[in-house]
């Protein structure tokens, strides 16, 4: 039996015994999202021996790969051919021994600064294999962007957090690396006026891709990220104003927003008891009333609002998203650790909690896979 064969079959059978004797396992691979949702129990199941790059055809922007497969280097072998994952999956790696893996990305369905403009993960996702809590090998979708079989259940794995399955290998479309890039900064913007601009900039035939302001020291600063055709992105450059930076220079600052290293971000090491929420609201969405006068930090073109606040004003958080047409979440807990998860996911709708509840039994009826993650009854 060849090595990956050998390593899938000892999963497999793993599965299956803990569904017989319901042992409750942990999905992970690289664990650079484990602060993330409610609980982390189970033994620990290392998707990491299912390594590898199964196929690639860059002709026709379509790969296949192993689920333990470091992101790293799936997105090293993109970028040979002068492609990649154009939604800008994060990492979240704290040290250099850290490794996300392709199916962590996916599991997690996170998105970087080009989500607005490009898709989300689950949009890149043609096909998954994955494990069921029944020990079964099943297959869906394919390495083709339609879909007639009827429900696209791969996108259903995306955002999951490994409670339905799992993942041992997953294709994804990928794109050409854009030939135009040029970052824009608006120095001494307030909030209300970045969304002014983002908002009027969003109704024009421009190449936006990402967007980001932040307030510091009191005085507000928006960046904002144009990809594309040469002539379209310097023709925008024309139109949009602003201070064009350097590429280079700048590059280093997306990441940092997508990895959320930047001094906004680490600033809440000194602020004991806060944790970083996520307010996912309509882009249109006005400045928000946030409790004790909190500056959020904008993406997506104003769609993301990450706020800095105790838990205890959780309450006041959702009610401001809510009021919008938005949720809001705990990213990150204030306890949150290396093996301490205690983020939470806002299902405002009992209807949804309901289908999620049944979409678990359906894939894991022994309730084996990351039981708690995503919910507290399952």
């Amino acid at each position: 039996m060849q090595g990956m064969d050998l390593a899938l079959a000892q999963i497999t059978e793993r599965v299956r015994t803990a569904a017989a004797d319901q042992t409750p396992l942990r999905i992970r691979g690289g664990g650079t999202k484990d602060f993330h949702g409610l609980a982390l129990h189970g033994e620990v199941l290392d998707t990491r021996v299912l390594r590898g790059i199964v196929s690639y055809e860059p002709s026709e922007l379509v790969v296949t790969v192993r689920a333990g497969t470091p992101l790293a280097e799936l997105e090293a072998a993109l970028a040979e051919q002068g492609q990649c994952l154009p939604f800008e999956p994060p990492h979240f790696a704290k040290a250099s021994s850290d490794a996300a893996t392709v199916g962590g990305m996916v599991a997690a369905g996170l998105s970087g600064p080009a989500r607005a403009s490009v898709g989300a993960v689950r949009d890149y996702l043609l096909g998954v294999t994955l494990l069921n809590g029944k020990a079964e090998l099943l297959t869906f979708g394919g390495q083709v962007m339609k879909n007639v079989a009827g429900y696209d259940v791969s996108r259903l794995m995306a955002g999951a957090w490994g409670t339905l399955g799992l993942l041992t290998e997953v294709s994804l479309k990928v794109l050409p690396v854009a030939p135009g890039e040029a970052t824009l900064r608006f120095d001494d913007i307030n909030q209300a006026d970045a969304l002014r601009k983002l908002h009027a900039w969003g109704g024009q035939p421009l190449p936006l891709n990402a967007s980001c302001w932040v307030q510091d020291g009191g005085v507000g600063t928006l960046y904002v990220r144009l990809r594309g055709a040469v002539a379209a992105v310097e023709a925008a450059c024309k139109t949009v104003g602003g201070t064009r930076m350097d590429n280079a220079t700048v590059a280093a600052d997306w990441t940092a927003c997508r990895e959320q290293t930047l001094p906004w971000f680490t600033a809440r090491a000194a602020q004991p008891g806060h944790a970083l929420w996520r307010l996912s609201v309509p882009a249109t969405a006005p400045v928000l009333s946030l409790p004790g006068g909190a500056q959020p930090l904008v993406e997506w073109h104003g769609a993301l609002r990450w706020v800095q606040a105790p838990e205890s004003t959780g309450d006041a958080l959702r009610e401001a998203a809510r009021a919008v047409g938005g949720n809001a979440s705990i990213f990150v807990a204030a306890s949150a650790g290396g093996t301490s998860a205690s983020g939470t996911f806002d299902l405002q709708s009992k209807a949804l909690e309901h289908i999620h509840a049944r979409l678990k039994h359906s894939f894991d009826p022994a309730g084996i896979f990351n039981p708690g993650r995503m919910a507290r009854a399952w």
